[in-house]
């Protein structure tokens, strides 16, 4: 075979290579994300008391579920 047909295969296979990786570590990240949430009710606590709010537990809660909602209506979009 000629060298130029060697070039465009190793090419091709590095792009491909990258394409998938790429889309696998997507896949895995976005399950992760959606197992271990970034933001749970203690860091919204701290956030609460950070900006000089009381976090009663009432306020936290509709936090919460406000995210969560937001979440699945993202999921829905795709």
């Amino acid at each position: 075979m000629a060298t130029w047909i060697w070039i465009i295969i190793v090419i091709v296979a590095l792009a491909g290579g990258v394409a998938l990786g790429f889309f696998l570590a997507r896949k895995y990240m976005m399950d992760y994300l959606e197992k271990n949430p970034p933001i749970n009710e203690d860091v919204l606590r701290m956030m609460m008391m950070q900006m000089g709010q009381k976090p009663s537990q009432k306020k936290i809660n509709q936090m919460m579920s406000m995210m969560n909602k937001n979440m699945q209506d993202q999921k829905k979009k795709k």
